[in-house]
């Protein structure tokens, strides 16, 4: 039985934003709920468990890949209702941005394929509109970061 549909509580998840030359970094879900759906490397926090630690697990355990948690990017819900309205899944997300530190990138455990994709290919991949909406988001801050970065050099020069 699975003990994630139809929640007494919400569950808490994490999910991790690497991005690195201009692409972010995505799996797609080997299960349910969403399987065949794209999302960012994830999944729910086990008792006694850290977040960032959280994180690293699911990103190892999904990608292969090694990563520092730098900072919270988004908090947000998904609640996944049945066909009579019922909550079947419901989550509390805490995304993090993320730094790769080692690993090889591989498939594993939850996720069927992993893929770096360009921002401008994610039209072309079947992801949830929240996920979508946190992954621009993460698109526009690094934008951000980078415009910021160069407008700083310029005073200084």
């Amino acid at each position: 039985m699975d003990e994630r549909r139809y929640p007494r509580w919400p569950l808490v998840g994490v999910g991790a934003l690497i991005l690195n030359r201009g692409r972010v970094l995505l799996a797609q879900r080997g299960k349910e709920p969403m399987k065949g759906w794209w999302s960012v490397p994830g999944g729910a926090l086990e008792t006694g468990e850290s977040l960032a630690d959280a994180v690293r697990r699911e990103v190892r355990e999904e990608t292969g890949l090694e990563v520092r948690p730098v900072r919270v990017l988004e908090i947000f819900e998904r609640i996944v209702r049945d066909e009579r309205g019922a909550a079947e899944y419901h989550y509390v997300l805490i995304d993090y941005l993320c730094r790769i530190a080692g690993g090889e990138l591989c498939a594993g455990s939850d996720a069927s394929r992993v893929a770096w994709v360009r921002e401008s290919e994610l039209k072309d991949y079947q992801i949830t509109d929240g996920t979508l909406a946190v992954i621009e988001r993460a698109f526009r801050k690094r934008r951000d970061q980078i415009h910021d970065r160069g407008t700083e050099t310029r005073r200084r020069a």
